[in-house]
């Protein structure tokens, strides 16, 4: 497939055995869900990290947009390779990346992120992580939570044809403190082209299943690079769909992959990792317009603490 001739935005969307969860991903990510984008202004790249069955190409035919399928040659446990096979692939100038693509967006989220990128030359622009359920979904795992409760959950606010941020209402924020916390993470993280070809992609020094820390790393990093701005967008986010991954099944095994993953960043970094402490700026992604700190009292959208 030929995709979008000149896009606007491209968005690379690493998959491993998602049959279940992707396609609802997609359809999150392209009109008339998100608003205000044009689908000529998107284009989306999927690229399957070995999965026992490909994504089913005639189901990204029904989301009315060409969809750019890329597989893997020689599929690793670590995302690493398959993401930046994704970046390298893409032909837009701003570039957001779903490490997992277990996760919906909200519906301006597109939009916000190329409003945002208009902002300053050198933009890392870091979208809000939830999970869709009561509490962490490692959590909700030992009281049932799982793909049924989580269809019928969906189901219940209309999910996608109604008011798609009522995802808002049934999902718990992975960001402690609000919006100005310490940010660990950004699971829809945007940069202009440029800033992904200085950064080097995701660092393949990150081999471990699910590629460890290298999420996290990643933003640390390209935080670090001289004369970025970090541009926080609120009033949006992505919302990870339960598939059985590595830190979002059992208690159990997010404490394993937070311990272990800590001390290789440390070993690999020689530092421990720390989130992002920086303020950046506040767009509310909603409204278009950057926040200063007191119209960010008055009203801005806040991330409620997990």
């Amino acid at each position: 497939m030929s995709g979008v001739r000149n896009p606007a935005v491209s968005l690379v969307v690493a998959s491993y055995e998602m049959a279940r969860v992707l396609p609802r991903t997609l359809r999150s990510l392209l009109p008339p869900y998100q608003r205000d984008l044009d689908p000529d202004m998107v284009e989306i790249i999927v690229v399957d990290n070995g999965s026992s069955v490909l994504p089913d190409t005639g189901s990204f035919e029904s989301l009315g947009a060409v969809i750019r399928l890329i597989s893997v040659a020689h599929p690793t446990p670590s995302p690493v390779a398959a993401v930046n096979a994704g970046i390298a692939a893409a032909r837009a100038n701003l570039i957001g990346v779903w490490i997992d693509g277990a996760r919906l967006a909200s519906p301006g989220l597109v939009g916000a992120c190329l409003k945002a990128a208009t902002l300053h030359q050198r933009p890392v622009i870091a979208t809000v992580n939830y999970q869709l359920g009561p509490t962490r979904q490692y959590l909700s795992a030992q009281n049932g939570y799982g793909p049924g409760i989580e269809d019928a959950l969906l189901d219940s606010i209309g999910w996608p044809d109604d008011d798609g941020y009522r995802l808002f209402d049934i999902a718990t924020c992975e960001v402690r403190g609000g919006p100005t916390g310490a940010m660990l993470e950004s699971n829809a993280l945007f940069l202009p082209r440029d800033l992904w070809q200085e950064l080097g992609g995701y660092d393949p020094a990150f081999v471990e299943p699910g590629g460890g820390m290298v999420n996290p790393d990643t933003l640390i990093r390209a935080c670090g690079l001289p004369d970025v701005q970090l541009i926080r967008i609120l009033g949006e986010g992505t919302f990870h769909q339960y598939h059985g991954g590595l830190s979002t099944s059992t208690a159990d095994g997010a404490m394993q992959v937070l311990q272990q993953g800590s001390r290789v960043y440390l070993q690999r970094r020689g530092k421990p990792l720390v989130p992002v402490r920086a303020q950046g700026w506040h767009f509310d992604g909603r409204r278009r317009v950057r926040l200063d700190a007191q119209l960010l009292a008055d009203g801005g959208q806040a991330c409620p603490a997990a």
